[in-house]
């Protein structure tokens, strides 16, 4: 890393957070992706991406005024005018979850996509959010009286009841059945959590632990008060031998821990209070290495 990328590296971990401090309300979420992708790809120039999207967003506020119909005006611009696509080839590439090469590539991952099309969406003023659907990112949209569930990877299809059965079987079995929270919808942060979430799972199947530990840094930027992500930062930063930064973590977890009100789920306060007594216990262990 370069002493410049060191150096912007802090700075941007602040602005991301700063971005995401509007708790449950909209986040600026291209923005907040382009500085994900920063994170991971230092020295990057992210002026000509957000170019790019302000385009997209301009365009699609053409076709809007031509009386199109919400739906209609998204694809004709994110699909037809520029090719905008799930990457059915090379799925799992990581290159996927990354906003700007996402721009670069047309491609990408559902959730990936869908911030290109959120953002298109809200600069017409129409309400636009994430749909939390297992293994396949969603987005709802509700403009001029209608509400539609699209699905970016896909070209938009819209996606009606009985499509949505069809997929989670598709995905999960032939036992799976449609519930409420399969269509739920989600705050723009946890959008981008499991964005992250998604590079992570990738980088701990190959092994990269450190990159994993990399991605929790920006998921904690993020959501910083989700102190089951401090806990698990904690863990692959000592699988890693990063004592300081496995400390720091489990100190962190334990604060924010006994910030976050007690649940009236016996199950829940079990755990937590497993994994109060696994951190202090690891921190321990690691204050002992330290010394």
């Amino acid at each position: 890393m370069t002493d410049q990328a060191k150096t912007d590296r802090p700075a941007l971990l602040r602005r991301l957070t700063a971005l995401c401090a509007t708790g449950d309300m909209a986040v600026d979420i291209v923005e907040a992706g382009l500085v994900l992708s920063a994170l991971r790809r230092p020295g990057l120039e992210d002026a000509p991406y957000r170019a790019h999207v302000a385009t997209l967003c301009a365009e699609v506020g053409d076709q809007a005024r031509l009386r199109r119909r919400p739906v209609d005006a998204l694809r004709e611009v994110l699909v037809h005018g520029y090719g905008y696509r799930g990457d059915r080839e090379t799925y799992d590439d990581l290159q996927n979850a990354d906003l700007a090469a996402v721009i670069d590539r047309r491609r990408g991952l559902p959730v990936a996509l869908s911030l290109v099309w959120l953002q298109a969406a809200r600069a017409q003023g129409w309400h636009c959010v994430g749909v939390s659907f297992p293994g396949h990112f969603l987005v709802l949209l509700d403009a001029e009286g209608t509400r539609t569930v699209l699905d970016p990877f896909n070209a938009g299809a819209t996606l009606q009841p009985p499509d949505l059965r069809a997929l989670l079987k598709a995905m999960h079995g032939a036992q799976a059945e449609l519930q409420p929270q399969h269509v739920a919808t989600v705050p723009d942060r946890d959008v981008l959590l499991r964005l992250e979430n998604n590079i992570k799972i990738r980088q701990l199947n190959s092994g990269d632990t450190t990159g994993a530990t990399a991605t929790l840094e920006r998921m904690t930027a993020v959501a910083p008060e989700r102190s089951e992500l401090w806990f698990e930062a904690g863990s692959l930063n000592a699988q890693v031998d990063a004592v300081g930064a496995a400390c720091r973590a489990f100190d962190r977890f334990l604060a924010v821990d006994a910030e976050t009100p007690a649940s009236h789920d016996p199950e829940v306060t079990a755990a937590r209070t497993k994994a109060r007594r696994d951190a202090t216990a690891l921190l321990r262990e690691l204050r002992r290495r330290l010394n």
